[in-house]
């Protein structure tokens, strides 16, 4: 697939009162830098007839006047050496490309390499926070590859400007403004109490952890395979792992459990090791904050089992263990690792976040949910998407859940996996046992 780039430019946000406000610096809260440091993208497809470049570019300036971090860029506050979000209106990164196919030679497609080229140039250093590209085909459709620097928001907060992007597109009222971090946000208790051990969960010693591949294998022989549940399937995985449980587990808690236990079957591990997930938990309600608060708000449940137990136990098992873990990531929690956190432990004891990008997770998980967030409501005045998914992130055990594009209550799970465990992984992906 040959891309051609017409066009590249910052837009910048358009005020309707007339000048810009001044440059803020609003400091990197504690969950800003504990998170990922990469790069989020997301592909999204419009058929024909798709909006008209002149609307989307004239809907983001509109959009990022109200969510200005996403205008702005990531340094540090020259008064204090605070490392901050710089409030300067610089803009968005927006390019306009055009490819000599059509859509349906390359959609609805598992992520590959060719989605790279969906994406601005992500090679050297960024200065923008968020970069663009609308690529259009020859059938009339329309890609939109969506990037933003994870540090300067989580999926919660990303999918709030996405949403707002395309009202502010349609000339609707936006929705309620976006709540920043300030300084007095946050605080530790009169009396702190670390009740965790924060250590060993938000953070790591770097020179105790290793990061090597498991077994040896490398991240050049990765495919992501996507694989999609029906309604009907998880219907029947969901009343197979609740059976004799008062209340039914969630829907994402069976997929999860499903897929942890067919990603350890398929990677051939000896009974003795221990698998953990890498689980994100929303703050927001843990800790009475707005949901328009704009950053970063997710620490991590991490439930673990031997691989014994997942694969010799049933599927509600692996549930249960899910379920458990995240529940403890409660309100207190969160307030356990606000004290740590604020105390300057971490700094002083040499600690690094323990969200760290790596090739190769086995015998360990990841998985990023967007299950609940708004992703489909994206509507610049043609309607709403045919489909989004995530782009190309050849990272061995990072799953990501998304809605099915098919609109009925089906999921698409995304699952880098080593090419040759992945006959394995398919030959008991839609098994019930």
């Amino acid at each position: 697939m040959e891309v051609k780039v017409l066009s590249s430019k910052l837009v910048k946000p358009a005020y309707n009162a007339g000048a810009a406000p001044a440059t803020e610096y609003i400091p990197l809260s504690i969950f800003d830098k504990v998170t990922f440091r990469m790069q989020m993208a997301i592909i999204y497809a419009f058929a024909a007839p798709a909006p008209s470049t002149a609307s989307i570019e004239k809907g983001l300036a509109a959009v990022l006047a109200q969510y200005r971090a996403f205008a702005g860029q990531i340094g540090v506050n020259p008064d204090d050496g605070t490392p901050s979000f710089i409030l300067n209106d610089r803009g968005a990164r927006l390019v306009d490309a055009s490819v000599d196919a059509d859509m349906a030679d390359m959609a609805p497609a598992k992520p590959t390499p060719e989605l790279l080229k969906l994406h601005p140039d992500l090679e050297g250093e960024l200065e923008e926070v968020v970069l663009l590209q609308l690529t259009r085909f020859r059938c009339g459709s329309l890609a939109v590859g969506f990037t933003s620097n994870h540090v300067a928001a989580d999926g919660h907060a990303t999918s709030n400007f996405l949403v707002a992007w395309g009202r502010a597109t349609r000339g609707l009222p936006m929705g309620p403004p976006p709540v920043h971090h300030h300084k007095d946000l946050f605080k530790p208790r009169s009396s702190p109490r670390v009740e965790h051990d924060h250590r060993n969960r938000e953070y790591y010693w770097p020179s105790a952890t290793a990061d090597v591949g498991h077994h040896g294998d490398g991240a050049d022989n990765i495919v992501i395979h996507k694989a999609h549940f029906t309604k009907d399937f998880i219907a029947g995985l969901r009343a197979k792992a609740s059976e004799g449980r008062g209340r039914p587990f969630s829907r994402f808690e069976t997929i999860l459990a499903h897929l942890w236990r067919t990603m350890t079957r398929s990677r051939d591990l000896s009974p003795e090791e221990t698998s953990a997930i890498r689980l994100s938990v929303d703050g927001r309600h843990r800790l009475r904050q707005p949901a328009e608060y704009f950053g970063n708000m997710v620490l991590w449940a991490f439930p673990r089992a031997t691989v014994g137990d997942l694969l010799n136990r049933p599927l509600k098992h692996a549930a249960q263990v899910i379920h458990d873990e995240v529940a403890r990531v409660d309100g207190a929690y969160f307030q356990s690792f606000v004290d740590f956190a604020t105390s300057g432990a971490a700094e002083k004891e040499g600690l690094a976040p323990s969200a760290v990008c790596k090739d190769v997770l086995c015998p360990d998980v990841e998985v990023d949910s967007w299950l609940t967030f708004p992703f489909y409501e994206l509507d610049f005045g043609t309607g709403s998407p045919s489909y989004f998914m995530p782009s190309y992130f050849p990272t061995e055990g990072m799953l990501f859940l998304a809605p099915s594009y098919v609109g009925d209550g089906s999921v698409d799970a995304f699952v880098p996996v080593f090419e040759h465990n992945l006959q394995a992984f398919k030959e008991c992906c839609y098994s019930m046992e």
